[in-house]
């Protein structure tokens, strides 16, 4: 396995390069599915291999993506650089174009999740008992404080990093994605405390 960072920090570049429908596909698709060259992203995401080289480059300018230095002659494998990234919305505030960036990346990937639940909706029959009582979505509400709420998430992406490779070389192992999601109940937004 090639070193691959745990986490990336989007800055407003990178936001505004990833911000793209076939960009976040191929990212998406290399962190699910491990290193490929553009021809195999390029067939498993039903477009052609040029567009998809171009960008690739435009997400290693970046970052986000890195050559494994398996390939040869002009056949490059690619994989993505970093297991996950984030921002802070803060850090974009006054650039327009990176805050419609990070706009339109949230409601990409919001829709991304919606065709993952809809689909296993459509499939969890299929699979074995022990996996159907295991998978799926869950909700549940908390009263924090934006300190606390910042507490529970540090421990949600900690619980998920000691599992991340726990099912390694086990045969009945399967990768699953796992989503986060800390969103306010209530649509009347907190005054600051001076």
């Amino acid at each position: 396995m090639y070193a691959v960072t745990d986490l990336f920090r989007l800055d407003a570049e990178a936001l505004r390069v990833l911000a793209h429908p076939l960009r976040s596909r191929v990212l998406t698709q290399l962190r699910l599915h491990g290193p490929a060259t553009a021809t195999e992203l390029a067939a498993s995401l039903m477009t052609n291999t040029g567009a998809t080289s171009y960008h690739l480059r435009k997400l290693e300018s970046v970052g986000l993506v890195s050559d494994t230095g398996d390939g040869v002659g002009k056949r490059r494998v690619w994989q993505a650089a970093t297991r996950s990234h984030e921002w802070t919305p803060s850090d974009f505030v006054g650039d327009e174009d990176a805050e419609a960036s990070l706009g339109w990346l949230q409601r990409h990937y919001q829709e991304y999740l919606a065709e993952r639940v809809a689909h296993w909706v459509e499939t969890e029959r299929a699979w074995p008992a022990r996996w159907r009582d295991t998978l799926g979505s869950g909700d549940d509400g908390v009263t924090v404080t934006a300190a606390q709420a910042r507490a529970m998430w540090d421990e949600i992406e900690a619980v998920t990093h000691r599992y991340r490779t726990a099912g390694v070389g086990e045969p009945d192992a399967i990768r699953v994605q796992v989503w986060t999601h800390l969103l306010p109940t209530d649509s009347e937004i907190p005054q600051e405390q001076s």
